[in-house]
């Protein structure tokens, strides 16, 4: 299984290049499916989505679809996943996209199509691929989903947790001094990545993709 787990997408040329040379084809020649769905609940500015989405724009693509699992069949969305090389999944809120995951049916169908494709995954759709949603850390750091009582089971494609936007000016408590303090217990490595930075996950083997800053802890 392949994974490039992002905070904010194709940012830079080093976090392009490591899906190029997971995907194995110039850009020209991939194709990628963009799926929005965790986007929808969040409000505001979302001028975030929209950089996204010009930074993939900018990679010369062969093609880039949208497929929104809460908002189509089945049988709209999986034929565009099947087409694709890359299945790219936006930020926006971890629960609500997860739900959606679980009551789209995709997330049953996620590994088969994983064995011919690449996950990238912005935010919200890189720590879905966690062992579960750690609440604690999201109410703690990221001062969301007080509504929650209990940890949500995620993907569970990584054996450590991804946690996006470290020391970004938007999450003023994503400092190294609080993810400390809310790791507190836990067993397994904690990845803490600035918007610069990325994970290249092959067959469970990571490599660090960084023009930014990075913490490790455990």
């Amino acid at each position: 299984m392949k994974l490039l787990l992002t905070s904010g997408g194709l940012i830079n040329k080093s976090i392009a290049n490591a899906l190029f040379d997971m995907v194995g084809k110039k850009p020209e020649n991939t194709s990628l499916v963009f799926i929005p769905t965790a986007s929808n609940v969040e409000v505001g500015d979302k001028g975030w989505f929209i950089d996204d989405l010009i930074n993939l724009k900018k990679q010369n693509f062969k093609s880039i679809d949208i497929a929104d699992i809460s908002a189509v069949l089945e049988k709209i969305w999986r034929p565009k996943m099947e087409e694709a090389d890359i299945l790219f999944f936006e930020g926006g809120n971890t629960y609500y996209l997860m739900e959606w995951l679980n009551k789209s049916g995709l997330t049953w169908l996620l590994p088969k199509l994983l064995e011919t494709k690449v996950y990238v995954g912005s935010s919200a759709g890189s720590m879905i691929t966690n062992p579960d949603l750690a609440l604690k850390i999201s109410q703690v750091v990221y001062g969301e989903d007080f509504d929650k009582t209990e940890d949500m089971p995620g993907l569970n494609y990584v054996n450590f947790y991804f946690l996006p936007h470290l020391n970004s000016p938007h999450f003023l408590k994503l400092r190294e001094e609080n993810i400390r303090e809310a790791v507190k217990g836990m067993t397994r490595k904690v990845y803490a990545l600035d918007d610069q930075s990325a994970l290249k996950v092959i067959n469970g083997n990571v490599e660090i993709i960084s023009e930014g800053q990075y913490l490790e802890l455990n």
